[in-house]
């Protein structure tokens, strides 16, 4: 059972509390919800035999069609250096070509081959079978809710500006 923890400002200690709605109480609940998903949803992945970065970018490149390699990287929350190095991977396994933009020589755009496609649909489509067991017991109008409070999260956080990478706070 999760518990709302408050500051008590004159003990300097916690209070617990567990039917606050407070923004901590919310925070360590989104938190616990999001790691027993992601448990969940990442072992199911494993099984398909590729990893989580290059199923990123391989099912960004299905959903979105051909992108620049500049522009896929912070799409799946990749470095300039991290992208090049798993699209020179993929392009190895045959299953992302990397060609220069007609527009533009500095631009490469990375697109799935036939073999890129044939591997990553199926696995898509299994992987979003499993989220859609992960929220099933969600209701429509709760799922619209939840994420119109997520998206006014995430802008208001992404306003403050803290300057602090979000990677280096997550557990190795």
């Amino acid at each position: 059972m999760l518990l709302d923890i408050r500051y008590t400002k004159c003990q300097n200690s916690f209070a617990m509390d567990k039917n606050s709605r407070d923004p901590v109480h919310c925070w360590l609940v989104w938190g616990k919800a999001f790691h027993a998903a992601a448990k969940y949803l990442y072992a199911g992945l494993e099984e398909t035999g590729i990893d989580d970065t290059d199923f990123r970018i391989l099912e960004v490149l299905l959903n979105k069609g051909p992108l620049p390699v500049n522009t896929i990287g912070p799409k799946v929350h990749l470095t300039p250096g991290s992208i090049s190095t798993a699209v020179d991977r993929l392009v190895e396994k045959g299953l992302v070509s990397r060609v220069e933009s007609s527009e533009d020589r500095r631009v490469r755009v990375v697109s799935l081959t036939a073999k890129g496609k044939k591997l990553i649909a199926p696995i898509f489509r299994k992987h979003a079978a499993e989220i859609r067991k992960v929220f099933a017991d969600a209701s429509p109008k709760e799922l619209r809710a939840l994420e119109t409070t997520l998206k006014k999260i995430g802008k208001r956080a992404e306003s403050l500006g803290t300057g602090v990478n979000p990677k280096c706070l997550s557990p190795r």
